[in-house]
Parts: C-alpha cells; structure tokens; sequence
C-alpha cells in the first residue's frame, strides 16, 4: 500500500529540532479521503523562526499541541490498520523524503523503537525525473490540491501527482 507523506519541522534535522505537524494519505482510487493528520509538541528547545513560520503555527501554539509519542502512536495504529487491509508492506512517498522521511524515521524509532514502513522511502520528485528522462523536470503540475504547507494538502497534492504518473506512464504499481 502506497501512503503519500508529508511533514512541517521547525528546523533542519530531527533532535536538535522538532517535527511540528504529520500528514498521510493512502494512494487509492477513485478517492485520496483515508487520510492522518497530527500536531505534534517539540522534543526540543531549539526551533529556526523562519522555519516554523512555513508551517503557520507560531511556538506557543506548538507547545499546547499533542504529546509526539501520542501521535506517533496513533499514526503507527492507522497504518497497522491500512496494513491489516493489504499483505503488502507500506511504502512511503514524500516530494522530498530526505526531508520528510528522516523526521518520521526518527520519531518512529525515538517513541515506538520501530518504523513500520522499514527502511526505505521513496521521492516523487526522482520518481518523475526518471519517468521524463529529464533530470531538472518537475512533477508539481501534476498536482490538483493546492501546496498550502499544510501536511495534510501537500500530501494530497503528491498523491494525486503520482496517479497522474501510474496512468499517464502505464506503471505498474499495484494500490
């Protein structure tokens, strides 16, 4: 099962800085409706202003967010479901899983001591780069849904991005 994710942090890598809001969509037709979403409270003191401010919440408002282990619990618990569904593994998808995939990585293994996607992700953008045989091509005109920073809609966007691809190039990926 393909989960098109995404993510907002207040700074560059996990630790030192804090994922500050989750969101995930199950790649499926003919909608993108099984979707996550979670604000989570910094793990850290340190946050870049700058940064935060991509998200739209300001640091008090990050404070009074939900526990990151809460979270993170009930994230693994909706893909433990999607999982029950499907025999198939989970794959990540993200526009920019270096980014993305390391924060819910580390969260994953920091709160749950595992991640239940493995060790892999894949990145939209290469993805397409290679489909086009382009390699400064961009795949954003594929979206519908807006990019608005919002994890929930950025993810939305990157999957309606990737159904585009499946058809538009024959893959075959099994949803």
């Amino acid at each position: 099962m393909w989960i098109s994710v995404d993510i907002e942090a207040d700074g560059p890598i996990p630790g030192d800085y804090s994922m500050i809001c989750l969101g995930a969509v199950i790649i499926e037709q003919p909608s993108l409706i099984n979707c996550f979403y979670g604000q989570l409270q910094p793990i850290s003191n340190k946050f870049i202003p700058e940064n935060l401010a991509i998200s739209g919440f300001t640091r008090d408002e990050t404070l009074v967010f939900d526990d990151p282990y809460a979270v993170m619990f009930k994230f693994n618990s909706w893909l433990e479901n999607i999982k029950k569904q499907d025999t198939n593994r989970l794959f990540f998808l993200s526009d920019n899983n270096g980014f993305d995939w390391q924060f819910v990585n580390y969260y994953f293994h920091h709160f749950l001591g595992k991640n239940p996607f493995g060790y892999s992700s894949t990145n939209l953008g290469s993805l397409y780069k290679g489909l086009v045989k382009d390699m400064f091509a961009s795949f954003k005109h594929l979206r519908n849904t807006k990019h608005t920073h919002n994890p929930v809609d950025d993810a939305k966007g990157n999957a309606e991005a990737f159904l585009k691809m499946k058809e538009q190039f024959e893959l075959n990926i099994k949803l």
